[in-house]
């Protein structure tokens, strides 16, 4: 009766800890992967994601391939296409995202200047095909 005894608390500190350890594996499964059909870049501490719609674009925030808070960040949108810079604020625009309001095409290169609540500012770099 004892070794059923052990065997089944064996068994099941087994699977707590592989059910623990399963999670963050499965969280930088999606590291470095688009996420919302955009272009994904580094950033730092965090990941980010740009997506092109008519009338501006948007940037996704990630950390390990898991959204973080836009709320308090602000940020700055460069486009450089056809010889041609814009800019556009970056605004808190949902979960974790921020929203630039502009005509914004490609082939450009975009330099996203993203400051989240408490930390410095970082640059982030996407080159749009």
């Amino acid at each position: 009766m004892k070794t059923i005894a052990n065997f089944l608390r064996t068994s099941a500190l087994a699977l707590a800890l592989g059910a623990g350890l399963a999670t963050p594996a499965l969280a930088h499964e999606t590291h470095g992967q688009p996420q919302y059909g955009g272009v994904f870049a580094e950033a730092g501490i965090f990941q980010a994601e740009l997506t092109m719609a008519e009338g501006g674009a948007t940037v996704y925030l990630t950390q390990h391939g898991q959204p973080i808070a836009a709320q308090g960040a602000t940020g700055k949108l460069t486009w450089l296409a056809g010889g041609k810079k814009s800019e556009a604020l970056l605004a808190p625009a949902g979960d974790n995202k921020l929203a630039a309001k502009g005509d914004f095409k490609a082939p450009a290169t975009a330099v996203a200047v993203v400051a989240l609540p408490g930390q410095a500012p970082a640059t982030v770099r996407f080159a749009i095909k």
